[in-house]
């Protein structure tokens, strides 16, 4: 009779166990579903082997009296960033934006030296936006007669905002044709009006 009350308490006994052991939720499929990131890891930096089971119950899994439902994992650094919704980006701040604009050309006038030539004397005065000419005239021509007739040709094609001083952009002119000195007049006035400026 001692045995076999000996026998039934044994046979719950180890019935429980394996209950408890077995029959627990996930209980068996735990050691299988850790991520090889969170197993153990010895000093020297690879994972550390596992014990072998007495029970014969699925590697990492220890077993206890008193085996809860879920295995709590380790945390992990890896795991943070994956947590907040993926990868982490950083991000640095804008540099300031300097806006550099092209400095407003100054508009100036000069002036060349009075010019003495056979029909009178003359002076050609340019107007410069920064280093460009964008206007010449020339001042004192002589009026009416032949040559005021030489002077309004020469006026007419090398002064003004279309003459050939601001298509050329230099004293480099051809000579009109019937007003040679009142053309080599203006283009000496006008080379030392660019000497100057």
């Amino acid at each position: 009779m001692r045995r076999a009350l000996l026998a039934i308490t044994g046979l719950a006994a180890g019935t429980t166990a394996l209950v408890v052991l077995k029959g627990a939720p996930g209980a068996g499929q735990a050691g299988a579903d850790v991520p090889a990131a969170l197993a153990p890891v010895a000093p020297g930096g690879s994972a550390a082997p596992e014990p072998p089971s007495p029970t014969g119950s699925a590697p990492g899994v220890t077993p206890s009296p008193r085996a809860s439902s879920k295995p709590t994992p380790k945390p992990s650094a890896d795991r943070s960033a994956a947590s907040r919704g993926g990868t982490r980006t950083r991000t640095t701040p804008a540099a300031p934006r300097t806006t550099t604009s092209a400095p407003k050309a100054t508009i100036r006038t000069v002036t060349g030296p009075s010019v003495t030539y056979e029909y009178g004397s003359l002076q050609v005065r340019i107007t410069l936006s920064g280093s460009r000419i964008v206007d010449a005239t020339a001042i004192g021509l002589p009026l009416g007669g032949q040559s005021g007739q030489r002077s309004d040709d020469v006026q007419a094609r090398y002064s003004g905002t279309s003459g050939e001083v601001v298509a050329r952009q230099s004293a480099n002119l051809s000579t009109v044709s019937g007003a040679t000195y009142t053309s080599t007049a203006y283009k000496q006035s006008l080379q030392a009006a660019l000497d100057k400026a």
